[in-house]
């Protein structure tokens, strides 16, 4: 079958330029949506997994889906601290924090809107165990004091967080000596502090959960098997990347399914958009399609020229939209998570999956949009066409 040339069909597209770009345009503010909530979704899993090291076990009481849920008794963590396959540093100490987790409501800076924040308590070993955290400002907090180190998130966005301001929270007055940068992950969204001063200060006998390196990354079964085993922990550990992304899988699955529901809702304008636009194409150039046929082109050849024609203009508007999509990367936004019901700051992340994802569904609207018109041109009668010619 003699197919119509590729310059043929944008030409036509050219033509009609002013149909063209708004029908594109309603199509690109389709994609645009598809696209930014797929990037948030993305966005919220990356950075929460980015908060785990592949060496790491976090042990929490068994059944309890996050850190505030969790309680464990400092019996139990002497006996998970005397594990075999636990690593050490150069001090000989086991490579081992154990950390009380709170939930804190401060006001927001701008509009004072209170929100959920999560309080950690820690030591300079739980610093040690998460090597994506470093100091951007000032100093770390003292053990056996009131300081405190903010998140970047939490600093940049909350009444009294930042570096030499105070916070009022478990009864007494926190000073805020250093800003930590977490290389995006879920720690720029967490206040940190000496653990037992956390413990006194909120009132807890037990902490929420413990971090661990183990020496052998590969020994992670056997340290499972040995905490499931023994009657007294009623524990339970995972690998942490395997525990922060399990933290995101709530939200990111929410956000995922009500945008691609809203996308789904506005595609259906954009794809009775597209078919308008297609039909008046059809109906301005019946004598042309009767010279085509004519010439020897044959019905399917129409029908793959106007359907072409309608794929390309639904992808432009995809270019388009993926493009302004793109730009929401350098937007920093937050929400609360699921999970833990605390604040969690992320950016929008576009990986090439996105783009290939975001401009197939382009072409999916294109081709919904462009097959009725397209088969309507095809069935057109050659005598029928040259006569109205």
């Amino acid at each position: 079958m003699k197919a119509l040339p590729l310059s043929y069909i944008a030409r036509n597209l050219w033509v009609r330029r002013v149909t063209t770009v708004l029908t594109a345009l309603g199509m690109a503010l389709v994609v645009y949506v598809f696209a930014t909530v797929l990037m948030m979704s993305e966005g919220i899993r990356a950075t929460l997994v980015a908060t785990g090291q592949p060496d790491n076990v976090v042990v929490l009481r068994k059944g309890a889906g996050a850190e505030i849920n969790s309680a464990i008794a400092r019996t139990q963590a002497a006996v998970v601290e005397s594990l075999p396959g636990i690593a050490t540093d150069a001090l000989g100490r086991s490579l081992v924090s154990k950390e009380p987790v709170a939930l804190i409501n401060l006001p927001k800076r701008g509009s004072g809107k209170p929100s959920n924040v999560t309080v950690r308590g820690t030591s300079d070993l739980g610093l040690t165990l998460r090597p994506q955290v470093r100091l951007a400002e000032g100093r770390m907090f003292r053990p056996g004091t009131s300081e405190i180190v903010t998140g970047r998130a939490i600093a940049d966005g909350f009444v009294g967080a930042g570096r030499g301001e105070t916070l009022r929270f478990g009864g007494r007055d926190w000073t805020v000596v250093g800003v930590l940068d977490a290389g995006r992950s879920g720690f720029d969204s967490e206040i940190w502090g000496d653990s037992e001063q956390m413990m006194q200060a909120f009132r807890r006998r037990d902490f929420s959960s413990m971090v661990v390196r183990l020496a052998d990354a590969g020994d992670f079964e056997r340290t499972r098997a040995a905490i499931d085993s023994d009657p007294r922990l009623l524990l339970e550990a995972k690998p942490e990347i395997r525990f922060y992304a399990e933290q995101s899988e709530a939200l990111a699955t929410f956000i995922s399914i009500l945008g691609t529901a809203l996308s789904v809702i506005f595609s259906i304008g954009a794809i009775v958009g597209a078919m308008i636009t297609m039909f008046a194409a059809v109906a301005q150039r019946v004598g042309e399609i009767g010279t085509l046929r004519a010439l020897g082109f044959r019905r399917g050849a129409v029908l793959v020229a106007f359907l072409a024609e309608a794929m390309l203009l639904a992808l432009v508007g995809g270019c388009v939209g993926l493009a302004a999509a793109s730009l929401m990367q350098t937007v920093n936004i937050s929400t609360t998570n699921f999970q833990t019901f605390s604040e969690l700051a992320f950016r929008f992340t576009l990986t090439p999956g996105i783009a290939v994802e975001t401009l197939l569904f382009a072409l999916l609207m294109g081709l919904l949009g462009g097959f009725i018109p397209a088969w309507r041109a095809a069935r057109l009668s050659i005598v029928d066409c040259l006569r109205e010619a």
